[in-house]
């Protein structure tokens, strides 16, 4: 068998998220299905990970397996062809048989969009939060730290999660202010369902209000949902990169 990797963008928007689901059309369908097409049998294609809906991705990753050899060159233009706008093929390669999109993974990097002005070329992509050009940057950046390394996110997944190990290890976190934009990047060797936007907006909610890092502190000890602040809306938020 014969194992091929693909690197996929895709706007999430018309989408609820990564995962085929009943009756609700995902990304991951649309990919399978034209791939079928092409290929006239049935595959099983596996991602990096899920996306929420109507999140983002400028980097997932996702590999299935094919008992022939593919001209890859005129595979990613046969199925891109395909593939409605929003969706599209970035690389494909060809990889060890043994690889596994998931599992394989070392760590996944987050991107999360805000913005300080009204912009119809940011609406589909970013949040629109004019308090942030306010707070000051060095302070969220302080917050931040707070959830570096290994600790237990329950407060930070959706209450409803099936999820049973909550454990993630974050490596790096930040925000960087632009003139119309401020950027917020996680990066983690996994993530739990939700547990971005809830961090990021929990984050806010500390720097508007001057909370403390105890504040912070005291939510992941909590290990309660409720605890933590809202989950920004989907919209900013981009799988930024997979790393191998």
């Amino acid at each position: 068998m014969y194992n091929y990797k693909l690197t996929i963008q895709y706007d999430g928007t018309n989408y609820f998220g990564w995962q085929i689901q009943s009756n609700k059309i995902s990304v991951q369908q649309k990919i399978i299905e034209a791939i079928e097409i092409i290929l006239k049998e049935k595959v099983n294609l596996i991602g990096s990970g899920r996306t929420d809906t109507g999140v983002h991705a400028l980097g997932q990753v996702a590999n299935f397996r094919y008992k022939n050899e593919i001209d890859t060159n005129k595979f990613i233009y046969s199925l891109n062809s395909l593939l409605p706008e929003d969706i599209a093929i970035k690389k494909i390669e060809q990889v060890d048989e043994k690889f596994h999109s998931r599992y394989d993974a070392k760590e996944r990097k987050y991107i999360y969009l805000f913005t300080h002005i009204k912009s119809p070329f940011y609406l589909r992509y970013s949040y629109l939060y004019p308090p942030l050009r306010k707070i000051d940057i060095n302070i969220l950046n302080e917050l931040s730290e707070v959830f570096l390394g290994k600790k237990d996110f329950t407060s930070f997944c959706k209450a409803r999660s099936s999820v049973k190990n909550k454990i993630c290890e974050v490596r790096e976190i930040k925000w960087l202010r632009k003139t119309d934009l401020t950027v917020f990047t996680i990066t983690a060797d996994r993530f739990l369902h939700g547990m971005v936007r809830s961090i990021a907006g929990t984050l806010l909610k500390a720097a508007i209000n001057n909370y403390s890092i105890e504040y912070l502190k005291k939510i992941l000890e909590e290990k309660d949902r409720t605890a933590a602040g809202e989950a920004l809306p989907a919209k900013g938020l981009f799988l930024y990169k997979v790393r191998y």
